[in-house]
């Protein structure tokens, strides 16, 4: 027996997989927010309780980063992610303004591709798994590779708990087989609704060219700006801290320093008693030789513990060394270290003040960071203010470690672990991603109260600029078409050629009128008569249409149409402006009359270029 080809292998478990989801979302098409949050706070706690397992797993199948803070990661990725979005309404009605008078809808997507990253496999995975089953959408995840095995682990997980819960378990599945050439036609996919890409700029680039909705995101080069009005002892606690947190994996992560020349030593020195290493020049050289390949980072020291990263540089160092710093003396090509790495490296910058900071942070920013995350370390409120109105980062994390803050586990940020870097980076958006960009939500909107006399002003005021009074079909006192008092031609006026470009409905008389009323008794028989001959069904649908219509009203059509006597008593009339139940002979040559011809100026009663018993326009 042959083997199938691995990769006709991976395109079919696209096909079929995108066909499973879509059968379990339209599976919980019905559900309601109670309903569908149940299945969330089960995959949640069902994420949490697994969060060990699926740390270990990760860190064994990557060799990247630290079990402990891939169980924090986990804990946010299923737990934090749920204690942020429980209470969003995500299904129906989610809110009603009476003043306004507009109605939100909330609608499912449908099938989203997830696409995960190596870095974070096992919390990513959870994180868009609960955020899109909060929309009642399903989601095929595309792994790494390198991570298949523990994100089809943290699905099962997922798959498992939804099952319990009541619904399909096919609302989370991941590719078994992935490939480069899978993630192509999962994303392109005819049944995909939306794309949420988190990796490499090529990925997310690849995303938004596929020709469906996508979420990325882009680069983190985050630049740290500690100023000397910083509390020192705190910033190099901070900074440790999200160095630590699973090796700087987050792209979140400080990647450079911007040490205010007064406190740079002390700065330094404060790390150092934190478990960092200075590198000297020939360390710093080995350390930028291994880190930076042709001018982006080396992926095999991504997530590494810096004695690791140490010793394939080239030197050694303590195995309870927290970082490793590095000074350089610029940003940019010709500084190896201040590109973005993935790891505990970080490149130190010397500046004298904070306008000088403020350059370098946005020299960083420009280089592979654009509108990702900046953190800053100061007291002094003007330049916090500074920073916060400069930058060009769409999360500013201040007084904090920069890896916690910028997913929201120690700020008050939304959660999330696909983080939006806005226009300056090629994203749609700066958000934090969460439950609510999965959503469609459509709008019902009622007629505001004060329409009428908004309209009526507005009309007036066009009339008079154009002084050709009230348009045709406004429906305003002055509209040709309402007006029923104008006199109408005698019949002597029109030839037996007379037509209108009005062509009346497909039938409007019963047939009993239609039969009493002779052809040559119609003064418009040439072209509207035959129109006039068919009765509507008695069940009030346009015959063989299967389209609803109003039953019209019949009338007599007069042998001839004479000017209604000015004597005569007027017959009874609506008080409002719309044509009542019975056509009047008046009533209907007034129709014929302002039917219209086609003309861009209306045409209406009087005008000077309209012949009213032909229709023709001599302009």
């Amino acid at each position: 027996m042959s083997t199938i080809d691995p990769d006709l292998r991976a395109l079919q478990d696209v096909r079929d997989m995108v066909a499973r989801a879509k059968r379990a979302c339209e599976a919980i098409h019905h559900y309601d927010q109670r309903q569908t949050d149940a299945l969330c706070a089960a995959m949640a706690k069902a994420g949490a309780a697994a969060a060990y397992d699926l740390a270990r797993l990760a860190v064994e199948e990557t060799g990247i980063g630290r079990v402990h803070y891939k169980v924090l990661k986990n804990l946010v990725g299923s737990e934090g992610t749920w204690a942020s979005i429980q209470n969003e309404k995500t299904v129906g009605i989610i809110s009603r303004d009476d003043k306004t008078g507009v109605v939100e809808v909330a609608t499912a997507s449908g099938v989203i591709a997830g696409i995960v990253p190596t870095t974070n496999p096992t919390s990513t995975a959870m994180f868009k798994s609960i955020i899109s089953v909060k929309g009642r959408n399903a989601i095929v995840i595309s792994p790494h590779p390198r991570a298949r095995r523990c994100i089809a682990e943290s699905a099962e997980v997922l798959r498992r708990a939804i099952e319990r819960a009541g619904g399909p378990p096919d609302l989370v599945l991941s590719l078994p087989n992935p490939t480069i050439e899978s993630t192509g036609a999962l994303m392109k996919h005819k049944d995909i609704a939306l794309i949420l890409a988190t990796g490499g700029t090529g990925l997310v680039n690849a995303a938004y060219s596929s020709g469906k909705p996508a979420y990325g995101v882009g680069p983190g080069n985050v630049p740290v700006y500690i100023d000397r009005s910083a509390d020192i002892p705190w910033a190099a606690q901070a900074i440790t801290a999200s160095q630590s947190f699973d090796n700087a994996t987050l792209c979140c992560s400080e990647q450079g320093l911007i040490l205010d020349a007064p406190i740079a030593n002390q700065l330094v020195a404060e790390l150092v008693k934190r478990g960092a290493h200075l590198c000297n020049e020939d360390e710093t050289r080995k350390l930028a030789k291994l880190c930076n390949v042709r001018g982006h980072m080396n992926a095999d020291v991504v997530g590494l513990d810096p004695w690791r990263i140490a010793e394939m540089a080239g030197f050694a160092v303590a195995k309870t060394t927290t970082i490793l710093l590095a000074w350089q003396g610029g940003i940019g090509k010709e500084w190896p270290l201040s590109i973005e790495i993935l790891c505990p490296v970080l490149s130190l910058h010397k500046v004298d003040g904070w306008k000088e900071g403020c350059q370098a942070c946005m020299d960083m920013l420009a280089f592979d960071g654009l509108g990702h995350t900046l953190g800053i370390h100061a007291k002094d409120e003007r330049v916090l203010d500074a920073f916060f109105l400069e930058k060009p980062a769409n999360r500013i994390i201040v007084n904090g470690p920069c890896s916690q803050g910028a997913v929201g586990y120690s700020t008050n940020l939304v959660p999330s672990m696909s983080l939006g870097c806005g226009p300056q980076a090629g994203n749609i958006t700066s958000d934090n991603i969460t439950a609510r960009h999965l959503i469609n939500v459509k709008r019902a909107a009622f007629v505001r109260r004060d329409w009428a006399q908004i309209e009526l002003r507005d009309h007036e005021r066009a009339a008079a600029l154009t002084k050709d009074g009230m348009p045709r079909g406004s429906s305003v006192r002055g509209d040709p078409a309402l007006s029923s008092s104008a006199t109408a031609p005698s019949s002597s006026a029109m030839t037996a050629d007379a037509s209108s470009n009005w062509r009346g409905n497909p039938s409007v008389n019963d047939k009993s009128q239609a039969a009493t009323t002779s052809d040559s008794a119609t003064p418009w028989k040439s072209k509207v008569a035959p129109a006039l001959k068919s009765a509507p069904p008695a069940s009030g649908f346009a015959s063989g249409s299967g389209v609803a219509i109003a039953t019209l009203p019949s009338f007599h059509a007069p042998s001839t149409i004479q000017p209604a006597p000015r004597t005569a008593a007027p017959a009874a009339k609506p008080s409002s402006p719309y044509v009542g139940g019975t056509l009047s002979s008046a009533e209907i040559q007034t129709l014929m009359s302002h039917a219209g011809s086609g003309c861009p100026l209306g045409p209406c009663k009087g005008c000077p270029h309209h012949e009213v018993t032909t229709g023709a326009c001599k302009a």
